[in-house]
């Protein structure tokens, strides 16, 4: 069930205390200079006018004490601040700064006690997986045949309808990128290996990769970085080699129509689930309502034995600790904390601050420091058990959770998702987009105004968990999410909203 409707103010709470040790409030709602706040056994004053998600002071703050939320540091005050005051940009700086020197590992944190989930129908591949679509991908070696790409799937779609409304397959999708023509090193070898990881998924029941025949990201080249397992979905053409390139296409599509069309969903166990995490800081609410609430989905899917994807790992930064003590040993706990010091390069080497974090948006919406956002984000991993760390363009194979190498841009750290082999994407967001991904990319909303008021980009509403019991918002939760899997299209899905990105690191010819 959809859920996207309205709450009523009179039972919307003022504001939230979230830890016990906070120095801060969050306000749910606006509220005026001069009103009266309680909440979680807390109570100040206002003195200025509050907009819904900043923060209100509990305290008084001198020069550069901590500021706490979460009951965690989110930064050091940066004026003198007397409770009741708003705490946002003027007032609150980052006390983030480069790379960090861990201590030894001190052993794993990870026993949720969550409930396992129940089964759900999807399709069963030759390699024992299981996939939540079964669909035609066209994926492009390079940028000068992606709009054929996207043409030829287009018209694809059109002229086998009657095949797609019969369910007999999903849907056929060209997946368009600019990249793959003059790429050099480790940026053409990123490249190659995020689209073979692409063509890996299994809800890509078939795959036209179509090439040019002079770029850099040659066909042959890819082709061998494609798992075995998948390599005989794999249908190839060159546009530069004789004959219509569209007559050659179209023959290649409609044969895999033809062998896709048997494929029916069976029941599959809650073990074959891949779920990739996607955003979670896009206003202060995101730490509250939506993340918490995909948190406890994490946990119920780690408990049975599926497979979480996380990424974004600039969006870990002041938050890696809670993160990093639920590795499941040194080794992977090792890679964790190598792979954060190894972003912060990234970021240093680049010229850049590693706190640049947040943006306009999320600053608008009531977060202001990167701990902040990093300290909400985290939460949608729950307290599932940290199994793996993989690079950019490397596949998840493990139970439990898997850190993935990428940004924080929403199309490619979703498409890493897709190509690490999530079978879905659940999405946070505060503010809202109307892209999807590869994979079913599920929109959660932290607040429902936004879900009320784009309810042609949202699949959940998550602040019915400011004003409803948790338990039945989990429970509707996981049913929406099992039924999604199960084929109810996305309303990305719906709107054809379905995007690659591919991540660009390196020097182009």
């Amino acid at each position: 069930m959809t859920t996207t409707g309205t709450i009523e103010q009179t039972r919307m709470p003022t504001a939230m205390r979230c830890h016990a040790d906070d120095t801060v409030l969050v306000a749910l709602r606006d509220i005026a200079a001069g009103e009266a706040v309680e909440a979680n056994g807390a109570a100040i004053t206002a003195n200025t006018a509050i907009c819904s998600g900043h923060k209100i002071a509990l305290r008084d703050h001198a020069l550069g004490d901590p500021v706490i939320r979460y009951g965690e540091q989110i930064g050091l005050a940066s004026a003198p601040i007397s409770a009741g005051d708003h705490v946002h940009s003027h007032n609150l700086k980052t006390a983030l700064s480069g790379e960090v020197a861990y201590g030894d590992f001190a052993g794993p944190e990870n026993d949720t006690g969550a409930e396992p989930l129940g089964s759900w129908l999807g399709y069963r591949r030759e390699d024992g997986r299981y996939a939540t679509r079964n669909e035609i991908w066209l994926i492009p070696t390079v940028g000068c045949v992606a709009p054929m790409c996207e043409m030829l799937a287009r018209e694809a779609e059109m002229r086998h309808g009657d095949a797609i409304a019969a369910g007999k397959i999903d849907g056929i999708v060209g997946f368009g990128h600019p990249h793959g023509c003059s790429q050099l090193g480790d940026d053409l070898s990123g490249t190659r290996d995020v689209l073979a990881a692409l063509c890996d998924n299994p809800n890509a029941g078939g795959v036209v990769l179509i090439g040019l025949g002079c770029e850099s990201n040659q066909l042959d080249a890819l082709i061998e970085r494609v798992p075995e397992r998948s390599r005989s979905k794999l249908r190839v053409m060159r546009a530069q080699d004789p004959g219509d390139e569209y007559d050659r296409a179209n023959a290649l599509i409609d044969a895999l129509v033809g062998e896709l069309s048997g494929e029916t969903r069976v029941k599959a166990p809650a073990s074959a689930l891949a779920v990739g995490l996607k955003c979670g800081g896009s206003d202060a609410l995101s730490g509250v309502t939506a993340n918490p609430l995909l948190g406890r989905f994490s946990d119920r899917v780690a408990a049975s034995g599926g497979r979480l994807v996380l990424t974004e790992i600039p969006e870990i930064f002041g938050a890696e600790g809670s993160l990093f003590a639920r590795s499941v040993s040194g080794e992977v706990h090792d890679k964790a904390t190598g792979l954060l010091n190894r972003f912060k390069r990234y970021f240093l080497e680049q010229g850049q601050p590693v706190s640049e974090n947040p943006s306009p948006g999320n600053i608008e919406g009531g977060i202001t420091t990167l701990e902040e956002k990093s300290l909400g984000a985290v939460q949608k991993g729950g307290k599932a058990p940290l199994v793996d760390v993989i690079d950019y363009g490397g596949t998840a194979d493990m139970a439990g959770m898997t850190l993935l190498e990428a940004p924080g841009n929403d199309a490619v750290s979703s498409t890493a998702l897709a190509a690490a082999g999530a079978t879905m994407i659940l999405f946070t967001t505060g503010r809202g987009t109307p892209l999807g991904f590869p994979v079913p990319t599920v929109k959660i909303a932290s607040n429902s105004k936004l879900a009320a008021s784009k309810a042609g980009w949202i699949d959940f509403d998550a602040g019915r968990m400011l004003s409803e019991p948790a338990g039945e918002v989990d429970a509707d939760f996981a049913q929406e999410l099992l039924a999604i899997a199960s084929g109810r299209q996305t309303a990305s899905e719906r709107s054809g909203q379905r995007v690659i990105s591919i991540w660009k690191r390196g020097v182009t010819l």
